[in-house]
């Protein structure tokens, strides 16, 4: 049964990593821009008998509005040309966080998302979903082959090559899962700060009852996207008397000037896993990617 990997431009060397590391043939799609933002998508697989039986499509799902599109589009034309089995690798999936409705009337996107994928791939591979009030990724995307991986190993033994002895610590509780992880892989001590919410950039951070002073601390998390959460977490340490903040994460979305936000509150290092293609990149998932993708391929 042939297999190949498309991929789109913009995401050419994660992709390229993944099908070295799975042995797959790999392509690209042709996208193009109509003025008006609408999308003209274009396959390589134009030839009688080139279209694989399955495809494995790697998109991450960061700035998602655009890419949701493109996968309803190739999906559905990846189908009628004779592709038997699709099976998604989105490093990053989006949509997962508003998981029940805060306020009345909001809409619960996990699901719908959710339901939206499992129509359109066979199987769905990811790294790190927020996930927090479900159990297991089939729960958001009912399939029998819904993946959800972790970057949790993978930056814990980064950090233990980059400090000794560090005092890994969450932002916040919702973190506790990735710094436990972590933890348990490298042995390092480990805790979790406690956050108070007032805004999309404005937060309150309160450390546990650990004593950071001259410790050399490493904020984790799943995904940082404005960064004020954890320049606030970086600034209390700071203050406390820890000695240097480095930040290591899977998801570097990195909004607007997320960056200089952590700069500017003292952050030393930044590293992140390449499922969002950044500068902070410093840990390449494909090994992980690749082995799920052995198991769900025929």
């Amino acid at each position: 049964m042939t297999t190949a990997l498309l991929h789109f431009p913009d995401e050419a060397a994660p992709a390229r990593r993944l099908a070295e590391a799975a042995g797959l043939a790999v392509h690209v799609v042709e996208r193009h821009r109509f003025p008006d933002e609408e999308l003209k998508l274009r396959l390589p697989f134009a030839g009688v008998g080139e279209v694989p039986q399955t495809l494995v499509l790697y998109r991450s799902l960061d700035r998602p509005n655009d890419k949701l599109v493109e996968l309803l589009l190739i999906a559905r034309h990846a189908r009628a040309q004779g592709v038997a089995r699709l099976v998604l690798v989105a490093p990053y999936l989006a949509y997962m966080r508003q998981d029940t409705a805060f306020q009345p009337g909001e809409i619960v996107s996990q699901t719908i998302v959710g339901s939206f994928l499992a129509e359109l791939f066979d199987a769905v591979i990811t790294v790190d979903p927020h996930l927090h009030r479900i159990e297991r990724l089939d729960q958001a995307i009912p399939l029998e082959h819904a993946i959800a991986l972790s970057g949790a190993e993978r930056l814990a033994a980064l950090i233990a090559a980059k400090r000794d002895a560090p005092l890994l610590l969450g932002p916040d509780a919702e973190a506790y899962q990735w710094v436990a992880r972590a933890a348990a892989a490298t042995g390092f001590a480990f805790d979790v700060c406690r956050k108070v919410r007032h805004g999309d950039r404005e937060v309150e951070i309160a450390l546990p009852g650990i004593d950071v002073n001259g410790r050399r601390v490493v904020l984790m998390d799943d995904v940082a996207s404005s960064g004020h959460t954890l320049a606030r977490a970086a600034e209390q340490l700071l203050r406390a008397g820890a000695a240097s903040v480095d930040v290591a994460i899977t998801h570097a979305l990195f909004a607007g000037d997320a960056l200089t936000v952590l700069e500017a509150a003292g952050v030393g290092e930044v590293w992140s896993t390449d499922c969002i293609a950044h500068a902070s990149n410093a840990i390449t998932m494909a090994p992980l990617l690749a082995g799920a993708l052995r198991d769900v391929l025929p």
